[in-house]
């Protein structure tokens, strides 16, 4: 018999993400800029890492929505921000 220690915390869940998606958050993070989806009660709410400096999204979301969210404001990032992204 193997010991397991019991899981605790929760967990939003798994997002089916894309390479676009991974490209858009390694540049994110190599700028400076965290994402992350924290729990708030019964729902979700993501926590924006601009440069050190902490930002909430005054919504609350359910998991799925949430991790959405996350890869929507790396997307927004990235795009806002990424000056060789222009066309």
């Amino acid at each position: 018999m193997v010991w397991q220690k019991a899981k605790t915390g929760k967990s939003p869940g798994y997002h089916n993400y894309t390479n676009e998606d991974m490209k858009r958050v390694n540049w994110c993070i190599n700028k400076g800029i965290k994402i992350a989806v924290i729990p708030n009660k019964t729902k979700w709410q993501v926590e924006i890492n601009l440069n050190k400096t902490i930002h909430l999204d005054s919504k609350t979301y359910e998991a799925k929505e949430a991790t959405e969210k996350m890869y929507e404001y790396y997307k927004y990032y990235y795009n806002k921000l990424n000056t060789n992204n222009k066309g």
